[in-house]
Formats: C-alpha cells, structure tokens, sequence
C-alpha cells in the first residue's frame, strides 16, 4: 500500500498555499490528499477530503465562535486521523496555519504514533510550541511571514517543508521493538544512579528509554506505556510531582502514574529530586518563596528545596495513586539523600524534610505482599542503591511473567 502524505489547512483562508504545498509534493512523486479542516465560508480550492467528511457525524457548535469551531473540528480529526492510521493509509501529516489552524491540526497530531512523521508550518513556532507540542514528536517549521498569500518568502518556506516531509516518509523509520523495552526517569542530580541501571540492563539485553523528569518527559513515557512500546518501568526521579505539588515549572501533571497503573507494568519506583522544585531564573522565583533555602543551578534554573509541609503533601499525593493499582509494585527509599544535592554537606541536606516524605509513605500507602516499600541505607546515586533497582525490577519481572516484546 502507498504511503499517502495527508496535507491538512483551512482551505477557506490557505487554498493557494496548500495547492502550493501539495503541487510540491506531487513533483516528488508523492501520493497526497488535501483535507480541509475549514470552519469559516466555502472552501476555495476543492480538496480530496471535505470538512463534512472529517466531521462525520460531528456538527459545528451553532454558535459559530470561532474557539468553539476550532475546539470541535480539531477533535474531530484527530479522530478521523487515528482511524486512517489504523486502516495504515498514512505515512506522514503536514499542516499549515496560523494560531488557530496550528491549534486544530496539532490537536490532531499530539495523538497519532510516535514515530509517524509529522510537520507543522506555523506563524507561531517561533515562540512558545509547548501547548501545541507537548510531548508529541511533532516538528515545527517557522512560516517567517504570515501564511497569507503566496510570495518569494512564503515559497521557499513551503518548498522546504514539502521537502522535508517528504524525506521523512520517503526514509521513515518505523517503531519495532526487537527487546523487551523498560522506561526511566532522570534528572540531573540522579543521572548516576540511572546510568548505573541502564547500563546493568542492557548488559541484560533490555532496551532502555531515558526521560528527563521535566513534566513532558514524564507524559512522554506514559504515553509510550499506553502505547505498548515500553513494557516495565523504573520511576526513579519524582521531581515532576514536587513541581505539580508546590508550582514549579516541571509538574507532573494530575493524571501523572495512572496510564502505569492501568497498564499493570512492571513498576519500580523510588523519591529521586523530590528535594527540589524548579523554576527559571532567580527572577521568576515566586516573590513567598525569595526567603526559602534557593540554588542556582545555572542562570536559567533556579531550585528550591522542599520543605517538610511540601514533603507530606508529595508522600500523600503518590501514596493516593499507587493505592489503585491492581498490579505489584515497589518503591525504594534512599535514606541518605534523594538527589546528589541532599546528600550530607551539601546545600539541600535536609534529613527531616526528607523524613516527613517517607514517615508520611508508610501511613498512607497500602502495603502487601506485592507492593512493598524498601529502604536503603545509602543515597540514591550510590552503587548499591543502583543495585537493589535492578534486583526489584528483575524480581517483579520474574513475578509477571516476563516482558511482551
């Protein structure tokens, strides 16, 4: 079966440049299809897929604001996209648009397969993409002038990106697991302690997938857990729920651990940077936390050590979680320090905050023969610590099964 590009604008208001776009393509013997996601007046250029088609069943609201068209039609064919996915008709999406187009098509692209090629042409890419990437693999491409007409500039920037899409599906290189595939959070002040497992499983001949713990990074492997692309999980680094707690920059977010616990992985956890809550510069520090014991990691993080009050709410918050799973799972407590920064001498040794973490655990959570908690006397980066991860992880392995490739 062709691989068909599924070229996607407004075509009430980008008609000329999504002939534009898709001429460029077909140049490079590519199978494309036009699809208008328009929600204004008629189309006017005719596309291989209509609105109404992508709509099915599915009416704009009466009201006719335009948020609530973009909001609407924007799910809409994320559904439409996921059902020609699944029928493998697609082998890339491009988009072209300004605010509101890049706010409908990427609605649809955040939920299409890692891996599948996907571009986006935007008058916003160069700013904040995080609302329309998350923690998608979704490329963005600056449109440099308004996407209002075709001109010298416009043409180059669309050739470019038909270009580009085209090399993607031309040379895309699908997602096939040949090992059994284990996720990890880490951070900065935990990189040791993953290094150290990640290299002792894949002498095991596991494949490892790191994630920085920065809120997407954590989304980014549950969505791959949901996915069935990562078959076991090892959880070291928390900060994510430290940020979600008291308003850092990296939360977790509230369905953080669900997609886990649904999925019954093999899930080893532990309290890696829950020490700390990140923010920007020193500048952006929320003015009620200027007085609180701050570190300057570089001049764009500034770190803020958690205090006992944030401890108990963190402890409380994971402990809610994992008291629905239906499946094992253990969490490892480092009790000399749960981040190289909270280790004895340096700056965010706080042994009682730390504490009010664990003491707060081992009330709430609901403990069996399955979901267990195991302290260790060491810091979280040191060897033995690494260890006993990797000897749980086997353990619950082991207690599963084994992992589905």
């Amino acid at each position: 079966m062709s691989k068909t590009i599924y070229a996607i604008g407004t075509l009430d208001s980008k008609g000329s440049e999504m002939n534009w776009l898709c001429q460029r393509l077909k140049e490079q013997s590519q199978h494309v299809v036009m699809v208008d996601v328009g929600t204004l007046s008629s189309p006017v250029t005719e596309p291989d897929i209509t609105r109404e088609q992508v709509l099915g069943r599915v009416d704009l609201p009466k009201s006719g604001h335009r948020g609530d068209n973009i909001r609407v039609m924007g799910e809409a064919l994320r559904s439409f996209l996921l059902r020609e996915v699944e029928a493998e008709r697609v082998g890339g999406v491009i988009g072209i648009g300004g605010s509101g187009g890049t706010s409908l098509i990427t609605t649809a692209m955040r939920s299409l397969p890692i891996g599948l090629p996907k571009l986006m042409v935007s008058t916003v890419a160069s700013g904040n993409t995080a609302p329309y990437i998350d923690c998608s693999d979704i490329t963005m491409m600056y449109s440099v002038v308004d996407v209002a007409g075709l001109n010298v500039v416009s043409k180059a920037i669309l050739s470019n990106a038909a270009n580009a899409i085209s090399g993607m599906v031309a040379h895309h290189h699908a997602i096939h697991a040949s090992k059994a595939t284990l996720g990890m959070t880490m951070f900065g002040v935990t990189t040791p302690c993953v290094t150290q497992v990640r290299e002792a499983l894949e002498k095991d001949d596991y494949d490892c997938l790191v994630f920085h713990a920065t809120g997407t990074g954590g989304r980014a492997m549950e969505r791959l857990v949901a996915s069935d692309l990562i078959q076991g999980v090892i959880d070291i680094t928390a900060t994510e729920v430290a940020d979600e707690i008291a308003g850092g920059i990296f939360p977790a977010g509230k369905e953080r651990y669900d997609i886990l616990l649904e999925k019954e992985v093999p899930l080893v956890l532990s309290l890696g940077a829950i020490d700390m809550v990140n923010f920007g510069n020193i500048k952006s520090v929320p003015e009620s936390y200027q007085n609180r014991n701050l570190h300057v990691h570089n001049p764009q993080v500034t770190l803020m050590r958690t205090n006992v009050d944030e401890n108990i709410k963190i402890a409380k918050w994971i402990a809610k979680k994992l008291n629905q799973s239906r499946s094992p799972w253990t969490l490892l407590f480092p009790e000399k320090g749960v981040s190289s920064l909270s280790v004895k001498g340096q700056p965010f040794h706080d042994p009682e905050a730390d504490q009010a973490c664990m003491d707060t655990l081992e009330a709430e959570l609901e403990i069996n023969s399955d979901r267990k908690i195991i302290k260790v006397q060491d810091e979280i980066n040191s060897s033995d610590f690494a260890s006993q991860v990797v000897t749980e992880l086997k353990s619950l392995v082991s207690k599963s099964g084994g992992l589905a490739r």
